[in-house]
């Protein structure tokens, strides 16, 4: 076992939201109780709260008894916040005002998975770094324009933190690991975890576009990524062939044969994809979802998202309301 000269012990608190992720919340855990058995004393300790201080359920239906309320922490505490689904609804009013009188006492916050939305609806990140689910992105960019928002899987930013969900948060508490007691403690909790690839901030969450759509051209990838960066106001076939000097013949012909579609269909899912993204997270009005995804009139978003989706946004954010 690796012995550390460090005689500090350092406190979290976990506030599992309804609905948080249990993989987020235990891949930011578990290493914290691999380090104190590496290092053969206490490293870190760690308290479970809920919003009534009895139970909090995830989104996988299991529940944990919690070990407080929303009762004070210690100024030298961490809280991290553990986020799911429906994000919005879990943000409430005690939570809020919880997170804003803790943070006037200077402790560091982090949001696992969705819960930087939480941390930013709060106003604990103005001015900060983040990151977030990309399921969750561009509801959060739309709403949070003085927060800057990054693709990382993780960011530490002073002392706000935040994971993109998943094993990202493994990520995240290997570098906070790394930070307190040295990289060769972080590696050995690494290892015990059979996790063969630790991550930095400088990852990015989502695979590369090759990946993603299976095929390695570079003037393809190089386009969709102008499309995916563009998704506001659309480029042109004929720009997009241009400065990837083709003509825009070749650039159709190279997404029929790679994608099976046009340019111009895949850059239309792109954009359906979004807003359906916005329409499902976010209280924007349908016509400014359509703004932010290139329509120019709802009319026409609505034909292009029925002919998609086989319903209209109107309907989409009901069913929504619905379900939450």
């Amino acid at each position: 076992m690796l012995a550390s000269d460090d005689t500090r012990i350092r406190h979290f608190v976990f506030l599992l939201l309804k609905n948080f992720s249990m993989a987020s919340f235990t891949a930011a855990n578990e290493p914290l109780r691999i380090a104190n058995r590496m290092a053969g004393r206490e490293l870190y300790t760690w308290r479970l709260a809920s919003e009534d201080g009895e139970t909090a359920t995830a989104s996988n239906g299991a529940r944990i008894m919690a070990d407080m309320g929303l009762e004070a922490v210690n100024r030298d505490d961490t809280l991290m916040v553990c986020g799911g689904v429906h994000i919005k609804d879990a943000t409430t009013k005690p939570v809020l005002n919880w997170l804003r009188r803790e943070a006037r006492k200077g402790v560091g916050i982090g949001g696992l998975c969705t819960a930087s939305y939480t941390i930013a609806k709060a106003g604990l990140l103005d001015g900060k770094k983040c990151t977030i689910h990309w399921e969750n992105h561009d509801a959060f960019e739309e709403e949070f324009l003085e927060v800057e928002l990054t693709k990382s899987i993780y960011v530490v930013d002073g002392n706000r933190y935040s994971s993109a969900g998943g094993m990202s948060s493994l990520d995240l508490m290997l570098n906070v690991i790394a930070s307190d007691h040295g990289q060769e403690l972080a590696n050995n909790v690494a290892d015990q975890l059979i996790y063969t690839s630790i991550r930095t901030d400088r990852d990015e969450q989502r695979l590369s576009i090759p990946t993603r759509i299976g095929v390695r051209h570079p003037k393809l990838s190089t386009v969709i990524q102008m499309m995916e960066a563009n998704i506001e106001e659309p480029i042109s076939p004929s720009i997009l062939a241009r400065d990837v000097a083709m003509s825009t013949r070749q650039l159709e012909r190279l997404f029929r044969r790679y994608l099976n579609r046009s340019p111009k269909r895949y850059y239309m899912e792109l954009r359906l994809q979004k807003a359906r993204n916005l329409l499902m997270q976010t209280d924007m009005s349908v016509i400014n979802v359509a703004l932010a995804c290139g329509f120019a009139s709802p009319s026409h978003f609505s034909k292009c998202y029925r002919a998609h989706y086989d319903t209209t946004p109107y309907r989409e954010r009901g069913s929504q309301a619905t379900l939450a």
